[in-house]
């Protein structure tokens, strides 16, 4: 009976702690949807910014008729409707669930057909919220008490000085670590100049004279943006391509106003330009035991067409001083923590909707081509499966042997690779396929007549060397085709974390943490932040890697948090 109780009672610690360690930590981020806030709604908030006030961020950002008409149709495609309805105010606490704090600005506010690129900051002096925008054919400025009350329109700026064609082409906003504020932007034409302008410090409703940082050596540049990372401040930005993708380029710098660096394309944006977006926003997230940025992508899907969801936000990491691009479908985010990691359902191609090209290509973005008889018959070409633009195109007058592939690097586990097909048939030889991931390839036929678009997948693919290459082969006669879109590689073996008080005891151990029991160190399969408690709720111990070492503990029950999952260890 004793005994009995006492399983009881640690059950009812476990189920506590773990509920506990779920409110605490980390939570999920999807990408390539549309957005909804608490309350069901769609979010509305494109080309905007986020700031921080005390534990609350406020996300601002205008909605765009046209939005409102894509998003209840995104299969009727883009349109041009950019006429302005709003500017939204959104708050969250986790940066991962958004609640509607309303309208704070409306056309009866400021009423000048384009308005877009806000942000918002807080002067100390004057005690007032100031958001700028581009509006009113300027840089228009409007006050608040609060963060999320009536933004009031104070005035436009029409002449900043010491810029290119009077005023800013793309801009946002940055508040700097000491509360001092910016404006970051390129010149209004041509955009190939690009500024940072500080607000007067009385009351930030005047962009100060500008400093010119740096000139684009090759076209212009939109999407400015900014952050700060270990002393280093980052002004980034997109290729001048309107509504559409781009990679990312960066110039950085210890000193706000340079001088800068050479520009350079931020690793990770160039094999799918920036998850299919350009430069919307950024947002650095300083926890407790941490600190990463997030890039806030605008997607711009009701004018470009180019997919579903119009912000994508995906974590940068840093190597030393070099910014990283985590181009992640899923991630998981632990705001109060300061750190994220991959989520268990995130796809891992890359440009798997060919969306990223904004115009009709030979050489798909991501991707490679390779034709080993005939004339090269790949490219994307109108007509994709899910909203967006593009597809994958095999097809050519002449016979042919090519394959279109992507060679990923993912962690070890088992995965399962799918695809949406339509298909000639008729092709000697035609396929989806996985191979060089440490075991034999495999493949799903699709030398058959597809009329409409059908589903493939080749389940349980176990990588084993840390790689794998997927991609299209055919070997095709005279005028036969096969058209190929949404691909998708998700890791399957992630066993779902515990989650059922009355089985803690008899859960057996996930395969993600082994040995189990053991006598010293557990490893996994990828680097993931980790937290190790014993059955009390103390923390043992934290860090980041692929193990963690138990030699020095008692024998026992524990748990250890990966990610968003937390697995029993036994040691012995």
């Amino acid at each position: 009976m004793i005994n009995n109780m006492y399983s009881k009672i640690r059950l009812s610690i476990t189920a506590f702690l773990l509920v506990a360690i779920y409110a605490a930590h980390g939570q999920v981020i999807q990408n390539d949807v549309f957005w909804k806030d608490l309350d069901g709604n769609p979010i509305y908030s494109q080309g905007g910014g986020v700031l921080k006030v005390g534990n609350t961020w406020y996300w601002y950002g205008p909605k765009y008729n046209g939005a409102v008409t894509y998003y209840n149709n995104p299969g009727g495609g883009k349109n041009s409707n950019s006429s302005f309805d709003a500017i939204t105010c959104y708050s969250s606490t986790d940066l991962a669930h958004w609640k509607f704090e309303g309208n704070v600005m409306t056309t009866s506010d400021i009423n000048s057909g384009w308005v877009g690129r806000v942000g918002v900051t807080y002067n100390p002096t004057t005690k007032k919220y100031v958001l700028l925008a581009q509006g009113n054919g300027g840089l228009a400025f409007a006050i608040s008490n609060t963060p999320n009350g009536h933004f009031t329109y104070h005035h436009t700026q029409m002449v900043i000085t010491n810029v290119v064609n009077d005023n800013s082409g793309d801009q946002s906003v940055y508040t700097d670590s000491d509360g001092k504020a910016y404006l970051v932007f390129s010149n209004r034409s041509g955009r190939s100049h690009l500024y940072v302008s500080a607000l007067r410090t009385s009351d930030y409703l005047n962009a100060e004279p500008a400093v010119n940082i740096y000139n684009s050596s090759s076209g212009g540049r939109e999407g400015s943006i900014m952050f700060k990372q270990n002393g280093t401040y980052y002004f980034c930005s997109s290729d001048l391509h309107g509504w559409n993708t781009s990679q990312t380029y960066c110039i950085s710098a210890t000193n706000i106003f340079g001088p800068y660096s050479k520009e350079f394309v931020i690793q990770g944006t160039e094999k799918d330009y920036s998850h299919v977006t350009q430069c919307g926003l950024a947002v650095e997230v300083k926890g407790k035991t941490g600190s990463f940025v997030i890039f806030g992508g605008d997607r711009w899907s009701d004018f470009a067409g180019n997919g579903i969801g119009y912000n994508q936000w995906m974590p940068i990491s840093f190597n030393g001083t070099t910014p990283v691009f985590n181009s992640l479908s899923q991630w998981n985010i632990n705001a109060a923590e300061g750190t994220w990691s991959v989520g268990s359902g995130n796809n891992y191609a890359l440009n798997p909707n060919f969306e990223a090209d904004r115009v009709s290509v030979t050489n798909i973005t991501g991707w490679t081509n390779s034709t080993i008889t005939g004339t090269d018959p790949n490219g994307n070409d109108n007509g994709s499966h899910i909203p967006g633009r593009f597809m994958l195109s095999q097809n050519s007058t002449s016979a042919y042997q090519a394959s279109v592939l992507q060679n990923i690097t993912v962690p070890n586990g088992t995965y399962t690779l799918s695809a949406w097909v339509k298909s000639s048939g008729s092709q000697k030889k035609a396929n989806i396929y996985a191979k060089n991931f440490g075991g034999t390839e495999m493949n799903s036929s699709i030398n058959r007549d597809i009329g409409t678009w059908t589903q493939v997948n080749i389940p349980n693919i176990k990588v084993t060397n840390g790689s794998i290459h997927i991609g299209v082969f055919s070997d095709a006669n005279a005028g036969n085709w096969v058209n190929v879109d949404d691909f998708s590689l998700v890791r399957t073996d992630l066993v779902t974390s515990l989650n059922n008080n009355s089985t803690y005891e008899s859960q057996t151990t996930s395969q993600i943490v082994y040995p189990s029991p053991t006598k010293g160190e557990i490893s996994w399969a990828e680097p993931q932040n980790w937290i190790l408690i014993n059955t009390l709720g103390n923390v043992m111990g934290n860090g980041n890697g692929t193990s963690a070492d138990l030699t020095t503990f008692p024998g026992g029950l524990y748990f250890v948090k990966l990610g968003e999952k937390i697995y029993r260890v036994v040691k012995e």
